[in-house]
């Protein structure tokens, strides 16, 4: 598969740009409960993301293509079919090459949608 499948990728999942750390990456938003989140990002360029940390944990599987983690200036590179586990407070930016697809799991809320018109 090149996509995710298209039920993932239904509008009112749609990530905002403002809760985005990649730039011209397209995200798909799901809450579990207690807060948590599993959030699903297709970069359709090559991108770096913004150091940040969480107060929570997060935890990432690299689905297509190639993430670069940068933690504490060490470049850790999460290829398809990797995993890794960021715990919280941890600062955290990264690397990413065009076409890659990730999904992650965060332990609270990450990430906001796209407002809906009924919602503005």
């Amino acid at each position: 598969m090149k996509e995710f499948p298209e039920f993932m990728k239904r509008s009112a999942n749609r990530i905002a740009t403002s809760s985005q750390a990649t730039p011209g990456v397209e995200g798909y938003v799901f809450d579990g409960a207690e807060g948590s989140q599993m959030a699903f990002w297709t970069c359709r360029e090559t991108a770096s993301s913004a150091p940040h940390a969480h107060d929570y944990d997060e935890y990432m599987l690299v689905v297509q293509g190639c993430y670069t983690l940068i933690i504490d200036a060490n470049r850790i590179p999460v290829k398809a079919g990797e995993e890794y586990f960021i715990p919280r407070g941890v600062s955290h930016g990264g690397e990413v090459i065009a076409g890659t697809r990730t999904i992650h799991a965060f332990g609270g809320h990450r990430a906001n949608r796209i407002a809906s018109p009924a919602h503005v």
